[in-house]
């Protein structure tokens, strides 16, 4: 518990002393902002800034902080520190910037960003992996929610007419239909504070518990390698699984398909601080808590939470239902609602801001308006119906949700690389740090290459092999950009 102590003080000092570092590199000033500029009524429009803030780490966080942190857990006390850094010198920094950057360009969503600095290709790549990426997150986020509410209760005649979970996963699209149509204060503006306030009271509710309870965790300073290989029969790398197993408690490419949608919303640019370097430090804090509270399921001393619990041993695997066991043997009947609420609403308003988020960004590149409903629906009826048709094949696929989910984690990890890249190019141009950002940017993108090369869905290669070529694209990523640099500042000089 010292560990976890000393994490959550980090984060709060990152937000408030690194956090402010990084806003002072960008320079926020009073330019009039899109929300201002731009207000349309539909998708510009001038929110309160608690508002977005909550709206912002409900979009980001769903259950991403929860789910990779618990399985996260698994690789021990390290976790905490790719948390702790990876969510201040990484994930809140892009976050921030990429916010800044929407904000900058007219609330550009990432592939007309991508487009901007890193070129036309890398636009026309990020467009089709953004939308594609989007889909996924939405088509995950309709499967598990509908399966948990699936298992408690289903009308008879579509469990023997349609199948198992057709009532829910109909539920669950409709809903997304009107609140993806919807102007984004009608249904998103409503609600979303409210679920974003559960999620954050339930963590803070099992932060006390742990600190009630005070229980025998493993520390980092009893080694990094200590963790439930015996146990647990786990034995994953670290380097490079664990950074794509936890992602929204670290860093996550997914929320910069996010942020536009909240920078459309902002007043004035110091208000971003707050919401988007604010929302994922929060979002740390929830995965740091949830990390925690799954090592004492995991290593508790002398006897490991799921050895007491009943269940326990069945749910190792099950993220949802190790949510579902710690809730309500903690929290009891009201940390039951909690918890469904963290496993089946949180994952609806993720699915339902990424498909949003999708429509936006397919309506920019055709260049549809989308004041009028007509417009609207010209995106979404072709939209959904390709979601539709993937959802089936994971339903017809017994391996296809987590073969969907898998090729999300490292999808989610590599939409960070570029990103990064495109705010470092940003930050070179305008002669400001650029450093906050490539270090970022060249670790994940190692990150990304060597997991490619070393996992058994792509190339399956051996570790060695696969670290060597790692450092190969490392190599030939820092080349590129010091080139590039070096080219830049003599075409600069010669001016």
């Amino acid at each position: 518990m010292i560990s976890f102590t000393i994490a959550l003080v980090a984060l709060v000092a990152g937000y408030l002393i690194y956090g402010k570092f990084i806003e002072k590199v960008f320079g926020p000033d009073d330019r009039p902002t899109p929300a201002v500029s731009k207000a349309d009524g539909m998708d510009y429009i001038v929110l309160p800034s608690w508002k977005i803030f909550m709206i912002q780490f409900l979009n980001i966080a769903g259950t991403g902080p929860i789910f990779g942190a618990i399985m996260g857990a698994k690789f021990g006390p390290v976790a905490y520190l790719w948390i702790v850094f990876g969510c201040i010198f990484a994930g809140a920094v892009h976050d921030y910037m990429s916010g800044m950057l929407s904000i900058r360009n007219g609330g550009a969503n990432l592939p007309d960003i991508i487009g901007k600095y890193l070129g036309k290709g890398p636009k026309q790549v990020m467009l089709i992996f953004s939308v594609f990426l989007l889909m996924m997150v939405g088509v995950v986020f309709v499967f598990s929610p509908a399966k948990i509410l699936g298992g408690i209760w289903e009308p008879a005649f579509f469990t023997e007419h349609f199948g198992q979970y057709f009532f829910w996963i109909m539920v669950v699209f409709i809903y997304y239909i009107i609140a993806t149509m919807l102007p984004i204060d009608k249904i998103i503006g409503k609600i979303y504070p409210l679920f974003a306030f559960s999620l954050i009271f339930m963590a803070l509710a099992l932060m006390v518990c742990l600190f009630v309870k005070m229980p025998d965790l493993p520390e980092l300073w009893d080694g990094l390698g200590n963790r439930g290989d015996k146990m647990l029969d786990f034995h994953a790398p670290i380097f490079p699984v664990l950074f794509i197993t936890i992602a929204c408690g670290a860093i996550s490419g997914f929320h910069a398909t996010q942020s536009p949608l909240m920078a459309r919303c902002v007043k004035s640019e110091k208000q971003a601080r707050p919401i988007f370097y604010g929302a994922m430090i929060t979002e740390g804090i929830v995965a740091l808590i949830w990390a925690t509270v799954a090592m004492y399921f995991f290593y508790d001393q002398p006897t490991p939470g799921y050895q007491v619990m009943a269940g326990g041993a069945e749910a190792v695997g099950d993220a949802p239902s190790v949510v579902s066991l710690i809730c309500n043997d903690w929290l009891g009947v009201f940390g039951g609602i909690l918890a469904m609420l963290g496993v089946v609403a949180a994952p609806i308003t993720s699915g339902d801001t990424a498909f949003r988020s999708a429509r936006l960004i397919i309506a920019d590149f055709l260049h549809i308006e989308q004041k009028s409903l007509n417009r609207r629906l010209l995106v979404c009826i072709p939209m959904f119906a390709a979601a539709i048709a993937l959802l089936v094949w994971q339903m017809a696929d017994a391996k296809g949700f987590n073969t969907i989910w898998n090729w999300f984690g490292w999808s989610n990890q590599t939409l960070s690389v570029f990103t990064l890249w495109a705010i470092t190019v940003y930050l070179v141009r305008q002669q400001k740090k650029y450093v906050v950002t490539l270090v970022p940017a060249l670790f994940m993108t190692v990150v990304c290459s060597t997991f490619l090369l070393i996992s058994n869905q792509a190339f399956g290669l051996t570790p060695d092999i696969s670290y060597m070529g790692s450092l190969v694209v490392f190599v030939v990523a820092a080349t590129w950009f010091f080139t590039w640099r070096q080219k830049l500042k003599s075409q600069n000089s010669s001016k």
